[in-house]
């Protein structure tokens, strides 16, 4: 038998694909479905089921095409009611793959149609649970999201059902499975995930906060519920995707892939909604890009930035890629609901700028330059980091203004003043600046390598959050 993690970093995101005596099943897969069939297909396998742990927030899964292109069925656990065929298996149901077979666990909470897949040997031997936004490594799910889709559902109640499966369900399991969650750190899934994106269960029962013996329904509510911040906007519309169905991949890469030259992307970007979305690194946009473009790179946590900073999922999408990266671009958009890529700028910025097109750039200086500044004048300096981030430790006078909440953060800013902005590490401070640019903020400069080189060069006056203490 074979079990194998396909993990996914820009989206934290774990599926999986076990086989077994020419047999084979995938549980949630990526929207994009040819990585598994051709697997299938080198192992002279036929895959038999496509399994689904939820209706997934945080990206479209590729369930729907992977079941047409291969006539195997979707199963979901309990609750569930797909817009499409698929089965909806009972509590304690099994289902064979070869010799294996996989038993259906409904543990409600994170949604209520939550279900995990117990893996069992040709003997009959427990030995993994694939536990989707049930049980991570280190956390579990976020009970606050099924409500954004059914009102009546509160995020105490979904707790209170999510503490009763982890004990009733999970915990009796033996101690020496494998849990495989369907997300890592960095997921907005949850709030405390590891790394680690495999673990025993028994290592889970002893480090896992969530899962300590001695706590009460009241403190799993208190403690699970505690320090969430608000999903992403999208995370509501790819439900529903997930539950109503979608475009085949095929339509999104084929209506994407059409290669604009200047002048016709000109005329697109003149005559549609369209946003121009380029790609590129963030120091290779700021030397020059089209006009009213916004820089997301592919290169870092690219598909959650679009969810978070384009809140319709059906916004028509210009393109300006690095060569060759278009495809790659179109479906990672697509992961996560962005299916409307009308074209992208062919040959890329250089064609732009060769056709004698209008460009722009970015002002963007290292952290030796700002501290220079800073030692002659005064500097108004945006921090758009997390807000927690900021508070561990930022730069004396500094101004936290996050990315995730960009609207917010752009009323703290004064059009005619000059501000300089940093985040982390360069990626995130470039995205804000190119989105308050496209919006006529012309005074935002860019502070390269952010807030680690900032701490490295020695050269600036640091400060952390220091809470108050009650007096008593």
């Amino acid at each position: 038998m074979k079990v194998e993690q396909i993990y996914t970093g820009c989206l934290a995101q774990g599926a999986y694909y076990i086989e077994s005596d020419g047999e084979a099943v995938v549980i949630d897969p990526l929207r994009e479905v040819l990585p598994y069939i051709q697997k299938a297909e080198r192992n002279n396998a036929k895959i038999k089921y496509v399994f689904e742990t939820h209706f997934h927030a945080d990206f479209v899964s590729g369930h729907i095409d992977l079941s047409e292109k291969t006539g195997a069925p979707i199963i979901y656990g309990p609750n569930a009611a797909p817009a499409f065929d698929a089965i909806v298996a009972e509590d304690g149901q099994e289902f064979t793959v070869g010799k294996a077979t996989i038993k259906v666990i409904h543990t409600p909470g994170h949604t209520m149609e939550s279900t995990c897949y117990l893996l069992k040997d040709e003997a009959g031997k427990e030995i993994g649970l694939f536990s989707g936004d049930t049980l991570f490594i280190g956390d579990v799910g976020r009970p606050d999201l099924a409500q954004k889709v059914k009102a009546e559902l509160t995020q105490d109640m979904l707790a209170g059902y999510l503490f009763d499966s982890l004990r009733n369900k999970i915990m009796p399991l033996p101690d020496d499975i494998i849990v495989y969650p369907a997300h890592g750190a960095g997921s907005a899934c949850g709030k405390n995930m590891s790394k680690e994106t495999t673990d025993t269960l028994g290592n889970q029962k002893k480090a896992n906060y969530a899962l300590r013996p001695d706590m009460t329904k009241e403190d799993f509510i208190k403690e699970v519920t505690t320090g969430l911040v608000a999903p992403p906007s999208y995370f509501p519309l790819n439900v529903m995707m997930n539950i109503q169905g979608y475009d085949s991949i095929d339509k999104v890469l084929q209506r994407g892939q059409h290669a604009l030259n200047p002048d016709a992307f000109e005329t697109a970007a003149n005559e549609t909604g369209a946003i121009i979305l380029d790609t590129r690194d963030a120091q290779v946009f700021a030397q020059g890009f089209v006009p009213n473009s916004i820089n997301i790179g592919i290169n870092g946590q690219f598909a959650p930035w679009v969810g978070a900073l384009i809140p319709d999922i059906k916004q028509e999408i210009l393109l300006v890629t690095d060569d060759g990266r278009e495809e790659e671009v179109i479906t990672r958009l697509a992961r996560v609901g962005y299916d409307f890529t009308i074209g992208f700028l062919k040959g890329g910025f250089n064609a732009w700028k060769e056709a004698g097109k209008e460009t722009d750039q970015i002002r963007s200086v290292s952290p030796d330059e700002l501290a220079d500044k800073l030692n002659t004048e005064s500097v108004n300096i945006l921090d758009v980091r997390k807000n927690s981030e900021y508070l561990s430790e930022h730069i004396v006078d500094a101004e936290n203004a996050p990315l995730d909440f960009i609207n917010d953060s752009m009323a703290k800013i004064d059009k005619n003043k000059t501000y300089y902005v940093h985040c982390a590490g360069g990626y995130r401070s470039m995205i804000f600046v190119s989105i308050l640019r496209a919006r006529g903020y012309d005074n935002l400069i860019d502070v390269k390598t952010g807030f680690k080189a900032i701490k490295e060069s020695g050269k600036f006056s640091l400060t952390e959050y220091v809470c108050p203490t009650t007096l008593l």
